[in-house]
């Protein structure tokens, strides 16, 4: 009887398993796993499709394809444990937060900023715990911690196999930069980018890698939410529409593709919008005013929990002017009810404005369609 393959319950690794044996060690997590009994219908159905699956193994993230023996003494480096998207139904989250530790750039909230959004997506929105894949510098995972590399599979593998009816959430909390566009497809001449904690030697994440890689594959009924608490950051996922809106709640979607540009950075049917701090010639705070102790957050972070907190099934009108008044008013030091009074005087104070965006792959009526992730 052949050799059959199967996947790790721990990690999801590819196994090489005897025809014979009813369990099996993973030599990547060690974990145990219970194989079924060999069919010898199924071995000739898995010979038949052989080609087939041998494609699908190679494309499906994050396994990296290394095929494990029971009685191989050879341990391939560690994969990330992560599972394919499918096996957590209908959402999936990816929070990203940095602090840039030991840096002189360094900041106090990034980390803060992600494990508040994770709370509020499993207790108020929903989220299984296990569909949220957290990268922090506080990871002991070396798969999980920011760097260029990680970042760049998680995007991947927030998007692989995702269907019509998910629900998708990318949240980002740390520094972003600016350059030069050197492909002409954006209207004032710069890319946006994030900055892994690599950055200084590995590079920035520009905006257009964001857009190929979480925007364009979205199908139809797919919705992508993104939240993106950084400096220079309205235009990040390089939406085609942006929500330009005044002080007293009047907006208009401005088209942010160049009449000259082919490039399309539009989804494959599906819908993305992203939240961002401030727009693309601001920068964003880091402070603990918010919180009234020495914990510090970023006041778009935060100022998106306690608007979608305190007002349930609220429109994305609502909770862009819910956020943009609770820095602006607390910036200019009026009396405000909960811990942001206390950011009178404080952090904002000496910044520029701060004035959160929203862009969107489509236009709507962004005071009648409510805030669902």
């Amino acid at each position: 009887m052949a050799s059959r393959t199967g996947r790790c319950s721990g990690c999801g690794a590819i196994l090489l398993i005897p025809p014979e044996v009813q369990t099996i060690r993973c030599a990547v997590c060690q974990c145990i796993s219970t194989v079924r009994p060999y069919d010898h219908r199924w071995n000739q159905i898995h010979n038949a499709f052989g080609a087939v699956n041998r494609v699908r193994d190679r494309t499906s993230y994050p396994t990296s394809g290394t095929i494990c023996s029971a009685n191989s003494g050879y341990v391939p480096p560690p994969t990330p444990a992560l599972s394919p998207p499918s096996t957590y139904g209908k959402k999936r989250a990816l929070l990203c937060g940095l602090n840039y530790r030991g840096k002189s750039y360094g900041l106090k909230g990034g980390i803060n900023d992600v494990k508040c959004m994770k709370y509020l997506l499993t207790q108020t929105l929903g989220f299984p715990t296990d569909s949220i894949l957290m990268l922090t510098e506080d990871e002991t995972d070396p798969f999980k911690i920011p760097t260029k590399q990680n970042i760049r599979k998680a995007l991947r593998w927030l998007v692989q196999g995702c269907q019509s009816g998910d629900s998708l959430v990318f949240h980002y909390s740390g520094h972003s930069s600016r350059q030069r566009d050197y492909d002409n497809d954006e209207l004032d001449g710069f890319d946006e980018a994030l900055c892994p904690l690599d950055h200084d030697t590995e590079g920035l994440i520009i905006d257009d890698e964001i857009n190929a890689t979480i925007v364009r594959p979205l199908p139809g009924g797919v919705t992508l939410h993104t939240i993106i608490d950084a400096c220079y950051s309205g235009t990040m996922l390089d939406l085609p529409f942006l929500c330009r809106m005044n002080r007293e709640g009047y907006y208009i979607w401005e088209d942010q593709r160049r009449s000259d540009s082919n490039v399309y950075k539009g989804t494959s049917g599906g819908l993305a919008l992203c939240f961002s701090a401030c727009d693309d010639d601001q920068i964003s705070a880091d402070t603990n005013a918010f919180t009234g102790t020495k914990t510090r957050t970023g006041a778009m972070t935060f100022s998106f929990i306690q608007a979608v907190q305190n007002e349930p099934g609220l429109t994305y009108g609502r909770l862009l002017t819910a956020m943009r008044s609770a820095i602006r008013e607390a910036k200019n030091g009026l009396k405000l009810n909960g811990p942001i009074a206390a950011l009178v005087n404080k952090a904002l104070f000496r910044l520029q404005p701060q004035e959160p965006q929203l862009s969107s792959s489509e236009k709507f009526d962004i005071y009648s369609r409510k805030f669902v992730p």
